[in-house]
């Protein structure tokens, strides 16, 4: 058992050459009608591609990382997923009780959807078909962000790609009940895919939008690459939720997003991991007007020679805002954590309460936690904190729970699964939570068979 807090130095050296990686961009048909700002943008995406160099261990961004899990000498184009019917029926035996609306992608083809309860005037569709119709609205919101946590590689190949995902914009004082599911599923040896998902929510509008990543074959080695858009205007509530159990052997997922709040308004995000071999999250969480309030937390459960690599960023831009991150982590076998996040009050963003926690709790002596937490502030009447633990299970609650006829494996699975619930518990949105409790609970099953 290890636990690594690093120091503020920057380590720094000549960028290395980057791999090929692929031949040309992971492009598929070309619509005619596709807006012309949309093509130039992922031509000089492609460019951006090419140029940017592989991470090294000495940036800052990548420390800690195994870089040997995200080298790809090459990756082989997508082919359209097998027996896509078997697909749907699997999506929809896994949906939450209730739902506005559920859309299934394969390989980063839409395979299935249903609009079953969306409020009147909500907007949900593909992206792809949001591009052709509402053009000018995707432009203005999509991929904005110049800041990067690291990720600009993988950020430039999803842009350069064709895409899958969703487009959701709810207007003026459109509520949802229940939440927008999507899910996504990657098979092939070595094959990409890039969901992407826009959501918009105008002024005092409620949205909850979740994914779902999950490969069709467990050990095939693949390649997700999501990025997404939340965008939350005057007084509007957002929910976004990333659900992520792909292949525990094989699989890779990176999750790029980047979060706007404005005035009054509240976005809660989650990033929720079960599976994956390699997985690298990222949220930039930009609160840009006064009472802005942004909300990020993380479950996640790593085995065997699994490593999730978190890296956050929550910037006060504008007085009287907001914000508040929990990561909790359980770590067991030689399974690696590493968290690196930020809080960033900006000159004039006066009056923020920021607030950053990360912990793991480690199930076996050979599992590493590393974490770098940090603050940056630049205003006056500012309440922030920020911390990071690591510890194992404690003795006296497994004697107790042994002394009430429960086997010691099973009692640290059940504290190990209440550990990672309290962050589950901050959805707002019954339905979603009580499937992802339901989820979890079931991976630390499969952990006792």
């Amino acid at each position: 058992m290890s636990t690594a807090i690093a120091d503020p130095a920057v380590m720094s050296a000549p960028k290395v050459e980057s791999t090929p990686w692929l031949d040309e961009a992971p492009r598929r048909e070309v619509s005619e009608d596709l807006p012309a700002w949309y093509l130039d943008l992922q031509n000089d995406a492609w460019k951006k591609f090419l140029d940017t160099p592989d991470p090294t261990r000495f940036d800052e961004e990548w420390r800690f990382a195994d870089l040997k899990k995200l080298r790809f000498a090459r990756l082989n184009p997508v082919e359209s997923a097998s027996a896509p019917s078997s697909i749907v029926a699997r999506a929809q035996n896994d949906l939450t009780e209730d739902y506005a609306a559920h859309f299934v992608f394969a390989n980063n083809e839409l395979i299935h959807s249903e609009i079953k309860d969306l409020p009147e005037g909500a907007t949900c569709m593909p992206i792809n078909q949001a591009l052709e119709e509402h053009g000018d609205l995707v432009r203005e919101h999509f991929m904005k962000e110049e800041r990067s946590l690291g990720g600009d590689k993988f950020a430039a190949l999803h842009a350069a790609a064709t895409l899958s995902g969703l487009f959701v914009h709810f207007p003026k004082g459109c509520v949802a009940e229940h939440p927008v599911v999507a899910h996504h599923y990657v098979g092939g040896e070595l094959a990409p895919i890039f969901p992407h998902t826009l959501i918009i929510a105008d002024e005092n509008s409620d949205v909850t939008v979740m994914d779902n990543f999950e490969s069709i074959n467990e050990g095939e080695q693949s390649l997700a690459i999501g990025v997404v858009d939340l965008i939350a205007t005057n007084g509007a509530k957002l929910q976004y939720v990333a659900y992520q159990d792909c292949s525990d052997t094989g699989a890779k997922h990176v999750q790029i997003n980047n979060t706007r709040v404005g005035r009054d308004a509240q976005v809660k995000s989650a990033f929720i991991n079960l599976g994956a071999a390699w997985v690298r999250n990222e949220s930039l969480n930009r609160m840009t007007d006064n009472g802005a309030d942004s909300q990020i937390f993380g479950a996640s459960l790593a085995t065997e020679n699994q490593e999730y690599d978190q890296r956050t960023l929550q910037c006060h831009e504008a007085e009287h805002t907001t914000s508040d991150l929990l990561f909790k982590n359980a770590l067991y076998d030689k399974a690696r954590t590493i968290f690196g996040g930020l809080i960033q009050v900006l000159p004039g963003a006066h009056h923020t309460d920021s607030f950053q926690t990360c912990r793991n709790l480690l199930g076996s002596e050979e599992a590493e936690a590393n974490a770098t937490p940090g603050l940056e502030i630049n205003a006056d009447q500012v309440k922030c904190s920020h911390g990071s633990t690591s510890g194992q299970i404690s003795d006296e609650e497994i004697f107790y729970l042994q002394a009430r006829g429960i086997p010691a494996e099973k009692a640290r699975q059940m504290i190990s699964f209440g550990f990672l619930n309290e962050a589950v518990q901050r959805l707002d949105n019954k339905d979603v939570e009580e499937y992802i409790s339901d989820k979890i609970d079931a991976k630390f099953r499969e952990l006792l068979a």
